[in-house]
């Protein structure tokens, strides 16, 4: 069974049905070959001790730990593991948002067009319409429950 692993020496990752293993000196590379205008875009404009050189804010970091975690690799996995899993993360997001802005109604992302995007991934189509159903669900013991307690 494979599963997700860092360790000293490299970092596996299942991405898009594919395992993709990085050498440990990886990240130093990605980083080397950042494009400049990504980190404009993702700085935490505050005005800290960071700000001026160019960090990223991680917005996924904790999720993405615990997740490595579940999966397999140490309680705290290395700070660099984790950078490259949500520069990833990141990336794949910005690229569907971008490509369900283009389809559908222009300039506006909605749940349609992401369906329509992973129609043809069967693991991601299926875990996609288990969300939707169960976000229906929800909805509906939400407003029983609320119909329950303050009468309608």
């Amino acid at each position: 069974m494979w599963k997700l692993i860092s360790s000293n020496s490299c970092l596996c990752i299942r991405w898009l049905g594919c395992f993709v293993l990085f050498p440990s000196g990886f990240h130093k590379m990605a980083e080397e070959e950042d494009d400049p205008g990504f980190d404009e875009d993702l700085d935490d404009g505050g005005n800290g001790a960071d700000s001026g050189q160019g960090k990223r804010k991680r917005l996924f970091s904790k999720e993405l730990r615990c997740m490595m975690y579940g999966f397999g690799d140490d309680q705290n996995p290395y700070t660099e593991s984790v950078d490259i899993l949500e520069d990833l993360v990141i990336e794949f997001i910005t690229e569907m948002t971008h490509k369900a802005m283009s389809i559908g109604r222009q300039g506006r992302v909605q749940v349609e067009d992401i369906v329509f995007l992973i129609r043809k991934d069967p693991r991601k189509f299926a875990r996609v319409k288990d969300l939707l159903t169960m976000n229906e669900e929800l909805k509906k013991a939400r407003k029983a429950f609320d119909e329950a307690n303050y009468g309608s």
